[in-house]
């Protein structure tokens, strides 16, 4: 999760938004309690609910903001929040000229200048800062944001494993390094449920403050990611058994075998033999730890890595890449080709063969895992 502050703090507007819907409305809550005039009871704060169906209601309560800001208070003081404010996002009600004509007045309202005893708490989740409210509002405030780590195709995982991993700090827990892993693949980014989990695996230990993965399989239920992150694991540490359990579970649960051999399979083999390619080639150190590659990585030239897979910004997608780098030691080059090669024979077994697909599968798990003497 990132957070920016943006302005000075004596700014007596505020703004907070984020992606990371829970965290805004925690951060929010906190900030009406310190904002509030003391001693003023209920009379000190004035709240709007920001959360709207339709262009009438979001017109209403803007005007009722900006009523309340002009409002002299009667007991030294007052906080006006406008609270959950879903018109300032990129939805049909914040596209509305008519809203967005709303939102000009009490932008002028503010610029205006409020009264030195009122101060405004805006908190809206998923606020379109592309918008030139947002922009006004970085001049005119104090803006904090809030995001969930950017995860998923072409986003930065490293970030979510850093952001977990304080949230455990924050409890003193510690985490082994497959624990977190398997975690955060079952927690997603979501920062309630990752605080809530926490809490189950607290409670589940007991006395002990470091968890294992076998904690996180024992407490925290899988997600359809966590699922295909805990085959993509099995398969790059070379569990054969554990590779198998997992199948069985994602495909009792309805996921297609195609959907698993493209999703989890093919990618952990194409990274794996990318990286034990590079790695034979540059004669690299293999890593003591997945993040620790991106830093091996930036030392190479760029023609090296212009293979690689790249997140949304076009920097290297390391963390992925630096899972296959620590575990790739257990296979040969020549195994990686051979399986590469198997998954696509497999692609095409699952489309045209009568076989069953769970067989087909694990014909292949077993291939690419098996050790056999030879």
């Amino acid at each position: 999760m990132s957070t920016k502050s943006v302005a000075k703090s004596e700014k007596s507007c505020h703004f907070l938004t984020g992606s990371d819907e829970s965290e805004v409305k925690r951060h929010a809550q906190q900030m009406a309690a310190e904002l509030s005039p003391e001693g003023s009871g209920d009379f000190g704060l004035e709240t709007i609910d920001g959360a709207v169906d339709n262009v009438d209601q979001a017109v209403t309560k803007i005007e009722d903001a900006i009523q309340a800001l002009l409002t002299v208070p009667f007991f030294g003081g007052k906080l006006v929040w406008l609270k959950n404010a879903s018109f300032f996002s990129d939805g049909v009600i914040g596209r509305s000229e008519t809203v967005q004509g709303s939102i000009e007045r009490l932008l002028e309202c503010v610029k205006a200048g409020l009264p030195s005893d009122v101060k405004f708490l805006i908190s809206a989740p998923e606020a379109d800062k592309r918008r030139t409210f947002y922009k006004s509002f970085t001049k005119l405030a104090e803006v904090q944001v809030f995001d969930k780590p950017d995860i998923g195709f072409g986003g930065d995982e490293s970030a979510l494993i850093d952001f977990v991993a304080q949230r455990a700090r924050d409890r003193e827990l510690r985490f082994s390094e497959d624990a977190l892993e398997t975690f955060v693949a079952r927690a997603s980014n979501d920062t309630r449920q990752i605080d809530n989990e926490l809490e189950k695996l607290i409670l589940f230990i007991g006395m002990s403050r470091e968890i294992m993965a076998d904690d996180i399989r024992e407490v925290v239920p899988t997600t359809r990611e966590g699922g295909i992150f805990d085959l993509s694991n099995a398969i790059a540490k070379r569990n054969l058994a554990l590779a198998f359990q997992t199948l069985t579970q994602l495909l009792r649960q309805g996921e297609s075998a195609v959907g698993l051999l493209l999703a989890a399979i093919v990618p952990t083999v194409r990274n794996l033999l990318m990286v034990k390619d590079l790695i034979e080639r540059n004669r690299l150190t293999i890593p003591a730890q997945a993040h620790h590659f991106s830093g091996i990585l930036s030392r190479l030239p760029a023609a090296a890595t212009s293979h690689l897979p790249r997140k949304k910004d076009g920097s290297l997608n390391a963390y992925p890449l630096g899972i296959a780098a620590v575990n790739c030691r257990r296979f040969s080059l020549a195994e990686l080709r051979d399986g590469f090669d198997e998954c696509f024979t497999t692609n095409v077994q699952l489309i045209s063969s009568q076989t069953s697909e769970a067989v087909v599968l694990q014909r292949l798990l077993f291939k690419l895992l098996a050790k056999i003497d030879k």
